[in-house]
Order: C-alpha cells, then sequence, then structure tokens
C-alpha cells in the first residue's frame, strides 16, 4: 500500500507480522542441499545487498564468490586447523559437546562468498570514520545481514563461518592488500528447517531475553 500524501509505502501489522517471521526464520545453517543456487537469486540477495546503510554512503562491502575447488580447499583446511585449536581451549565435557556440534557447511554449500571490507575506499570522503573508523567493517556487516534476511525469502540458508584464520583465508583467495575479510558464507537450501537454532537445540546456549538498560 502507497501513501497518497507522500507517496511512501505503508507497512501494515500483516506486513510486519511476516517480517518477524521472516526474523524468527533466518537462520545460521550448517547443513546443506547441494542443489544449485539460482544465479537470478543470488544477484537479487547482492542487489539488496548493496542498499544496506554505510557510513558516508561508503558501501565498503567487497563480495568474492570462491568457486575455485583449490581455494575452497585452502578455506576447509583453515577451517580444520582453527576447529581443533578451538576445541582443544575447552575443558574435556565442553571440548566433547563442542566437537559433536556441526559448525560449517563448507563441503556441502553450493555457493561460498567471502565479504570484504574495502579499507582503503575514497568513497564517502572519511565522513563519520573520524571518531570511530570501525563504522566501514560495521557497514559490511550491515550488508552481510540484508543478504541473509534476502536469501531467506528465497528459501536459501545461511551460515556465517568464523572459526578460520583470515589472514590464510585473504591469501588464499588473493584479494587486493586494503581488503579485511568480515565474513565467510556458506549459501544453499537447508537439508531441515527448524524453528529454533541450531546452537540451541543441540544444548550448547540458549537463547536469552534483549535487556533495555535505561540511564
Amino acid at each position: 500500500m502507497i501513501l497518497p500524501a507522500t507517496g511512501t509505502p505503508a507497512f501494515d501489522a500483516a506486513f510486519r507480522a511476516r517480517f518477524a517471521e521472516l526474523i524468527a526464520w533466518r537462520r545460521d545453517v550448517r547443513r546443506f542441499r547441494t542443489d544449485p543456487v539460482p544465479e537470478e537469486a543470488l544477484r537479487d540477495c547482492l542487489s539488496l545487498a548493496g542498499l544496506s546503510p554505510s557510513v558516508g554512503n561508503s558501501q565498503p562491502w567487497r563480495f568474492v564468490r570462491v568457486s575455485s575447488p583449490e581455494r575452497r580447499a585452502a578455506v576447509a583446511a583453515s577451517f580444520a586447523r582453527c576447529n581443533d585449536a578451538a576445541a582443544a581451549a575447552y575443558d574435556d565435557a565442553r571440548a566433547s559437546a563442542y566437537r559433536s556440534l556441526k559448525l560449517a557447511g563448507l563441503h556441502e554449500a553450493p555457493v561460498h562468498l567471502a565479504v570484504f571490507c574495502d579499507e582503503a575506499t575514497g568513497a564517502g570522503h572519511g565522513l563519520g570514520r573520524v571518531t570511530m573508523p570501525e563504522m566501514l567493517r560495521y557497514s559490511v556487516v550491515t550488508a552481510i545481514h540484508t543478504v541473509w534476511l534476502a536469501a531467506r525469502s528465497h528459501g536459501l540458508g545461511v551460515g556465517w563461518v568464523s572459526i578460520l584464520c583470515p589472514e590464510e583465508v585473504t591469501a588464499s583467495l588473493d584479494v587486493p592488500p586494503a581488503w579485511r575479510l568480515i565474513a565467510y558464507l556458506c549459501i544453499g537450501y537447508p537439508a531441515e528447517e527448524h524453528a529454533d537454532p541450531e546452537l540451541v537445540r543441540h544444548h550448547w546456549q540458549e537463547r536469552q531475553e534483549t535487556v533495555l538498560v535505561e540511564r
């Protein structure tokens, strides 16, 4: 519905309910089918990501589709090393629970996207970054979240793989030196669907209520 007085869209209760449903079903997916992702759907997700807010309108996000088997193998090897190190940092009981979790879909997901922040970008002319230069990276995170929601609207799942060495991944992808890795995403159709987060379902960490602090 469009408001006639202003020409702007009106988001009614039905839309808000559907939007809440989309948010609730945005899950970190680790279990993927190997079916290919339609190119049109992927391009739509990236196009919507370009509408995300960014400090000074700098738009510092840089998306790299990782298709080379050799480069994917390098990323998977980095995950394996980092995953072993992470498990070793826990005591025996927690380490056993950790190793029982599936924490990446690197071998099944048909699409791998490495998302970088171009920290040398001249776009935005530095506006908003003098006191908080990290806002460039935060801007990339907003684009990632947009991709995530857009993917869900296409029936796709996204898994953010953070158990990686950023330097190893960056080197394996041969990107410009000013690009900083923010996320490595696996994208594809989920092999299973659940209303609850996987880490809740497998008793790793319960959800907590959002706290609003007054000052």
